[in-house]
């Protein structure tokens, strides 16, 4: 998990169930995860179901880096 997410005495459990946690979760690792993070922490169902409210929550540079690599981040987007 990225750096910020941690905290300062090391990594933690974070919990799916809420939603508000789990999209600033998201959110971090989009923004400062290497990949290793992203794939050890991130659900791809849960990021493409989430990806139409996380994308306005990033960079556009992010956003635009994202939506490039994975399509079907731009569709759901659209579906919304």
């Amino acid at each position: 998990m990225p750096a910020a997410a941690r905290g300062p005495v090391g990594p933690q459990q974070f919990s799916l169930q809420h939603p508000k946690a789990r999209m600033g979760l998201y959110r971090t690792a989009l923004a400062e995860g290497q990949r290793a993070d992203l794939v050890a922490s991130l659900n791809r169902d849960l990021r493409v179901a989430q990806w139409p409210v996380l994308r306005r929550q990033v960079s556009r540079h992010l956003r635009e880096g994202w939506e490039k690599a994975f399509p079907e981040f731009a569709a759901s987007s659209e579906q919304s």
